[in-house]
């Protein structure tokens, strides 16, 4: 019995000696002298502090990124201009005169610059990897989405080309894909 309460003993001061002993060598040690003293504290800074900044500042022009045949091929097909979105949105896209195949897109005074990147589906796609930002452009209409807020910030937006194409996807509706496909015809 009395080993029973000696095992109990030592195993209950082995924590509070370690614990005794650390709070001494920290007490003990220096800081280093390069090292403040003080807690650094993070100023939260408002979000229309942030935009203004934004706005002044100038979207970087050197990029790593090289585009290849295919995407200034895409980069030809890019609408451009002011296009009007839903909700009384707005986007401009603009060329880059000295970069060909990168744009300047601007929404609700924020600039991106944006280049085209490879897709499978066949539809326009432009990213600014360094925003977060993706425009994708269809037949019909196109959108602005951040990557890294998960959310659109502009849809529905038509150019009058994509206007054309939808008024005429209207009139002839496009086959759903669950009808199959067309027997052949002999």
């Amino acid at each position: 019995m009395k080993t029973i309460a000696l095992i109990a003993a030592a195993a209950l001061t082995l924590p509070l000696a370690a614990m005794a002993q650390s709070s001494t060598a920290s007490s003990t040690a220096k800081p280093a002298a390069n090292t403040p003293t003080k807690k650094a504290v993070q100023k939260v800074v408002p979000k229309r502090v942030i935009k203004k900044l934004e706005e002044a500042k100038p979207i970087g022009e050197e990029t790593d990124v090289a585009l290849s045949e295919q995407d200034l091929k895409v980069a030809e097909t890019v609408l451009t201009g002011t296009i009007k979105c839903e909700l009384g949105a707005s986007v401009n896209i603009e060329p880059d005169p000295k970069k060909p195949g990168f744009f300047t897109l601007t929404h609700a005074g924020v600039r991106y610059r944006i280049h085209p990147v490879e897709s499978r589906t066949g539809a326009v796609r432009l990213e600014d990897p360094a925003r977060g930002a993706m425009w994708l452009q269809l037949g019909n209409k196109s959108m602005l989405m951040s990557q890294k807020q998960g959310l659109r910030l502009a849809d529905e937006c038509q150019a009058a080309k994509q206007v054309e194409v939808a008024e005429d996807m209207k009139k002839n509706p496009p086959k759903s894909l669950f009808e199959g496909a067309d027997t052949p015809k002999q």
